[in-house]
């Protein structure tokens, strides 16, 4: 899902609210040892499914869903409607007497629990105006050999209970459900779906669009939580193969591959794509002078089913429009298997200075977090210009078609980022938002600093000092609240960039890139297609890079801990600076880092020292002696603004310097 402010204006606001709070706090010390290092926060003995070191069990399990759906376009009615079969396995040791599946568009209407928690004043996740839904039009399910029955269920909100005759028994047991719907496409679906009327026709951005199974999982069993609009998804994942009939005119992009390009692109459109799989410049499978060329499509009347298949997928997602622009190139893998990244915008969008740079930055982010995270999985990624102003899918994101730019390049980014988290590694969205936007968030910092040699790269983020008082707006959320608990605007800071920051603290101040780097990939390789819990993530981190990690997550994540760190006192042995000097530093707040402090003699000579986070462990004050040869100028800690520090102005030690009176 796009940053709540991705322009950052946002924070400045709040930096500018925040610096007279944090100016006049006192230096009294609020910091208590014995509350951040608590040695129960990570001692819980791990099991057979989830060990203590982070990895998934020996007897780990999960269910599965594969789908087979069909779906129609009712371009005059604005409807889709059609049918999903869902063959489910039930992998787990129990028998399930009732199954649980996900109805995301009924939370598209005002009488659903999203519509009646919205504010009068509405907001980006609002569900007011509108009255959609689906319309279930039959449920049957099939079990062994038996013939398919109609099924007793309920529906309540988000969720269909379905109620099993007979048990789905444990360990291997499969189930065919089948479900025939409908619902009308909403102008506006909480920006992760909706229509943009362009100059040459609508663009449909599809999403949330099926029937889908809840996530039974060896936490909590059911995973029930309705879709209320901020907190995203959780998935099982599965095959999937579907069918999309729209009227001739429109070219369909979605999750995986399409299978059957022969029967709704033209040659030439065949060629072209042909060309692109091999190039690492952006070819034009359908240029803008063509979009309104009637001989851009194999037949001139009627409709075309576009089919397409995804695989070991938790979800697809697909548009369509006739008045699309289409654009492709070569991702190259490190494997060496290649992919294709493609865009597609309406006209008015295009050029070098919009959506004529897309496929590049496709290209670009894929092969970035390929090699620095986990090689993509699906052999298309497509970005869409239209109304959603960012979201993410498997293989297919959906981008605002007003972007340009710097700001097309960090949404772009951004959602193809989600790729990863949390489509290859499969976190609960609907509780935990920061284990996928704070780790993309955090991912995103590296690969625009790495694209085209730092084209976008923003010395923003540089100074922590100043951006410190941002990371505790008022109201301030920790971050392991579930992001429908978390107030709205202060979504972006809590599930974005505050656990981005924390990342990048670890990799860069608490573990150093090399151990950080392993420990991340390994999470990564572990729960590559699972389903991971923070507590997973929490000891994959701490085996992985051989560090106790316990106070950083507590006082990063579950608390709203500052940070305040002083240099207090400076004094010479023997009152000799020749003899070394004792200098003092102080933890204020209750949140604690390890120290670096750069000391600067008179003669300009800077030295500095790093010390750990345990000379925090038994108090607030730590001395050490560092050898000097003439006096301090100046004594500083976290001398390059690293560490964000709520009150900076007490970092710096300078000697007093008295004035003499001139004599009468």
């Amino acid at each position: 899902m796009k940053h709540s402010f991705v322009r950052l204006g946002f924070m400045a606001f709040w930096l500018l609210a925040s610096l007279s709070t944090f100016a006049q706090e006192a230096t009294k010390s609020a910091y208590d040892a014995h509350v951040l290092f608590n040695p129960l926060l990570n001692f819980q003995p791990g099991n057979e499914y989830r060990t203590a070191g982070g990895s998934p069990g020996p007897r780990y399990w999960q269910n599965r869903a594969d789908y087979k759906i069909n779906i129609a376009l009712d371009e005059a009615a604005s409807t889709l409607s059609g049918d999903v079969e869902i063959t489910y396995k039930n992998n787990s040791p129990e028998d399930l007497k009732f199954l649980w599946l996900q109805l995301e568009q009924n939370a598209f209407s005002d009488t659903s629990r999203g519509g009646r928690t919205t504010p009068i004043t509405g907001g980006r996740f609002g569900n007011i105006g509108f009255a959609g839904g689906d319309k279930i039009t039959f449920v049957t399910v099939q079990q062994g050999k038996g013939k398919a029955v109609d099924a007793q269920y309920i529906i309540n909100d988000t969720r269909m209970q379905i109620r099993l005759k007979d048990p789905l028994k444990a360990n291997g047991d499969v189930i065919k459900i089948k479900v025939g719907y409908s619902f009308i496409i909403p102008p506006y679906g909480s920006d992760r779906m909706g229509t943009l009327e362009t100059k040459n026709g609508i663009i449909y951005e599809i999403a949330q669009w099926y029937p889908k199974m809840c996530v039974y999982d060896d936490i909590e069993g059911w995973n029930v939580l309705p879709y209320l609009g901020a907190g995203e998804f959780y998935l099982e994942y599965g095959d999937f193969e579907y069918a999309v009939t729209v009227p001739w005119d429109h070219i369909v992009v979605g999750s995986g591959e399409l299978i059957n390009a022969s029967e709704v692109l033209t040659k030439e459109q065949r060629n072209r794509l042909e060309q692109a799989a091999k190039s690492d410049q952006t070819v034009m499978i359908r240029t803008a002078e063509e979009v309104t060329n009637a001989e851009s499509r194999p037949k001139q009347s009627g409709t075309l089913t576009w089919r397409f298949r995804c695989q070991q997928s938790r979800d697809v997602a697909w548009a369509t429009s006739k008045a699309f622009v289409w654009d492709a190139a070569r991702m190259n893998l490190p494997s060496g298997k290649t992919a294709l990244a493609q865009s597609a915008y309406p006209v008015e969008d295009g050029g070098e200075k919009g959506w004529g740079r897309s496929t590049e930055y496709v290209k670009a982010c894929i092969e970035f977090y390929s090699n620095y995270v986990y090689e993509f999985t699906y052999p298309v990624a497509t970005n869409v210009a239209g109304i959603v102003g960012g979201m993410e899918y498997p293989g297919i994101v959906f981008c605002s078609h007003s972007d340009r730019g710097a700001s097309l390049w960090g949404v772009t980014d951004h959602e193809f980022g989600h790729n990863w988290f949390p489509m290859i590694v499969g976190s609960n969205e609907r509780k935990y938002a920061w284990m996928d936007e704070g780790f993309n968030t955090f991912i995103n910092f590296l690969s625009t600093d790495a694209f085209n040699s730092g084209e976008y790269k923003s010395n923003q983020m540089s100074d922590q000092h100043r951006i410190a008082p941002a990371l505790y707006p008022p109201g301030d959320d920790p971050i392991m609240a579930i992001p429908d608990v978390i107030r709205a605007n202060n979504l972006g800071i809590e599930a974005y960039y505050k656990p981005g920051i924390g990342l990048r603290m670890m990799r860069e101040q608490i573990l150093g890139k090399d151990r950080f780097d392993y420990a991340f990939r390994e999470y990564v390789k572990r729960w590559a297609f699972k389903h991971p819990t923070p507590y997973d993530f929490f000891r994959t981190m701490e085996d992985a890079a051989g560090e106790d990690l316990g106070w950083f997550w507590k006082g990063w994540f579950f608390e709203n801990y500052k940070l305040d760190q002083s240099v207090k006192d400076v004094a010479y042995v023997e009152q000799n600076p020749q003899k070394g000097a004792l200098i003092t530093i102080e933890n204020l707040d209750q949140l604690a880092m390890p120290a670096t402090v750069e000391m600067e003699e008179a003669n300009g000579n800077k030295t500095r020292v790093t010390l750990p986070v345990e000379i925090w462990q038994r108090g607030g004050s730590w001395t050490f002696r560092t050898d000097t040869q003439q006096p301090l100028r100046s004594v500083k800690i976290d001398p390059d603004n690293q560490l964000p520090d709520v009150k900076p102005s007490n970092n710096t030690w300078k000697p007093i310097r008295y004035s003499v009176p001139e004599p009468n």
